[in-house]
């Protein structure tokens, strides 16, 4: 069970709220978000496109256009080599149109998560060179590729490399790291050693979004890949904290109004209302549709979708993805449910978990981890089996830097890389046991480190909320990693009246009364069975909860929506 904290960090939160017209609660939300200074709290909460970081302060940009000016001055022959998820499709459909904007001779190509695996590998590199490549741009891979970057360097390529990824290093026998970059002809990505770049936490599309700023890309075709740029950074979870949050909130805004044919379409199989979309739908709905098709089949096919003239050609495209994705989710039910059985009867003393599912897809096997991660709160591995060895996706907790662990047992591995939370690996079967003993033996995580810790942002009587201060949330938006929707206690609540509702019984009504007698109805979106078996009439609850505003036949009223509870 989780342990619950109260946030305790301090500030004026009247001054606060006084300064920007908003609630105190608001203020303190704030505050437990690490804003503080007056600059943060304005950047927070009316942040614009002025307030981004100089693109010219991402070292190799200017260098890297200049490169790519001079090819497209000599009508080279150019290949942007993206990624199979969100923000590898994002990444490649921005750079391509952008360079195509300036007259470059450019096409793209999406490794097949099956026969080519992660980022720039040979099978492409040797491709390029058959077509006649002059240039080959990566994005959102290639930090790792040091090997393939050589082969293509060998052929004569120009190469330059945009990423976000960790770079690889090695350790000497004093434990310093030393850092491992491929031989490109520039390497663009944040998180190397000495980098200028303010904000080293930006995913692979907004990499290529700063590079083609540098190299004048039209300012309203700019605005329109912003979209992108946001889609990405949602779904690669990235942290909405700084100029991070800006593009979102900034992209959200545009993605309402999207004139991209691809993306309207998308949003349309999905019935979901373009005027409301909010970051969730970008997370949990349209990305997981875009993964889908790297996953079971191919992400040139999502590439292909958002490079559509016309709704009309892009809605078989956004119905394919749709139904991959549905696939996709009956997989993972299945991969979960069989993964969790092994933790329980297996691996339950293991403090890193390392499932071999032999039969699970291993597309999803990455979303099963998070899966495991979650329900158990232990760093998680999903190993399956392919034609040429094991192949597996790893997610972290937040005191176990997943990536470094890796990098103390590489030499089980044939490949691998990823980043503090999330990690991908390819190991021979034979490496298997010696690599969950090896990850295990190493492994420091306390018993306390492995329980999860909510902090609760306001202890906030239910009766404090009111529909003014629920709309004045919505300066808090976009919610994400780094910016989590905000969490608010009750306790000392006392059950009336419960009931599930619903077709598969995952609602759960209750009416409940506070300490002063004044009555509440709530609801639990959850197993309904479970918690009706646990929660009883006359029970007394505390509980975490946020508040949102329910229309239903016109009429609007407050709905307190639990999050997690405790029988007291």
């Amino acid at each position: 069970m989780a342990n619950w904290y109260v946030a305790s960090k301090r500030a004026d939160f009247d001054a606060i709220a006084k300064t920007y017209n908003i609630d105190p609660v608001l203020a303190r939300v704030i505050r437990n978000r690490d804003i503080t200074t007056p600059e943060e709290i304005r950047k927070y909460l009316c942040g614009t496109l002025e307030d981004l970081y100089d693109p010219g302060l991402l070292d190799g940009c200017e260098e890297a256009a200049k490169l790519i000016k001079e090819q497209i001055s000599q009508s080279m022959k150019m290949r942007v080599i993206g990624d199979y998820d969100v923000d590898g499709v994002c990444s490649a459909f921005m750079f391509t149109a952008g360079l195509r904007s300036l007259g470059a001779e450019v096409d793209n190509a999406i490794p097949h998560r099956i026969n080519d695996g992660y980022g720039l590998n040979a099978h492409l590199v040797e491709q390029a060179k058959e077509d006649g490549i002059q240039m080959l741009l990566t994005c959102d891979n290639g930090i790792a590729a040091a090997e393939q970057i050589k082969l293509a360097k060998s052929y004569g390529m120009t190469v330059i490399v945009t990423d976000h990824h960790e770079v690889p290093f090695e350790k000497d026998a004093s434990g310093k790291k030393h850092y491992i970059l491929p031989e490109a002809d520039v390497v663009i990505d944040p998180h190397i050693e000495g980098s200028h770049y303010p904000n080293p936490g930006i995913c692979g599309a907004v990499v290529v979004y700063k590079l083609l700023q540098v190299l004048g890309v039209d300012p309203e075709l700019m605005d329109q890949l912003l979209e992108f740029a946001a889609f990405a950074t949602e779904c690669d979870v990235m942290q909405l904290q700084d100029e991070n949050r800006i593009i979102e909130k900034e992209g959200l805004k545009r993605i309402r109004h999207t004139k991209n044919p691809g993306l309207k379409a998308l949003i349309h199989v999905n019935q979901i209302d373009p005027s409301s979309i909010q970051a969730y739908h970008l997370g949990f709905i349209l990305g997981p549709c875009v993964n889908a098709s790297g996953r079971l089949d191919t992400a040139k096919m999502a590439l292909e979708l958002f490079e559509c003239r016309s709704f009309e050609e892009a809605v078989p495209i956004a119905n394919q993805l749709k139904a991959l994705n549905d696939e996709r989710k009956e997989l993972t039910e299945h991969a979960t449910q069989v993964a969790m059985d092994q933790v329980e009867k297996e691996l339950s003393g293991d403090r890193v978990l390392v499932v071999y599912l032999p039969d699970c897809h291993e597309s999803v096997a990455g979303i099963v981890a998070g899966r495991v991660r979650e329900h158990y709160y232990k760093p998680s591995i999903v190993l399956t089996k392919t034609e040429n060895g094991l192949k597996g996706s790893g997610r972290s907790i937040e005191s176990y830097n997943l990536h470094e662990e890796l990098t103390r047992v590489s030499h089980l591995f044939t490949q691998f890389g990823g980043h503090k939370m999330a990690a991908g690996m390819s190991l021979p079967e034979e490496n298997l046991e010696t690599f969950r003993r090896e990850i295990n033996d190493n492994c420091t995580l306390t018993e306390e480190e492995m329980t999860e810790k909510i902090v609760i942002d306001v202890p906030m009587p239910l009766s404090y909320v009111t529909m003014d201060l629920v709309r004045q949330m919505d300066v808090l938006e976009p919610f994400g990693n780094g910016n989590p929707k905000p969490v608010f206690a009750q306790k000392d609540l006392e059950v009336i009246d419960l009931r599930v509702l619903g077709q598969n019984r995952r609602v759960v009504k209750i009416q409940a009364s506070t300490p002063d007698r004044r009555g509440f109805s709530l609801t639990w979106f959850g197993d309904g069975d479970a918690f009706v078996s646990e929660v009883k009439k006359g029970d007394s609850l505390s509980v975490l909860y946020y508040p949102n505003i329910n229309t239903f036949r016109g009429e609007q009223n407050l709905e307190f929506v639990i999050s997690g509870y405790k029988i007291q």
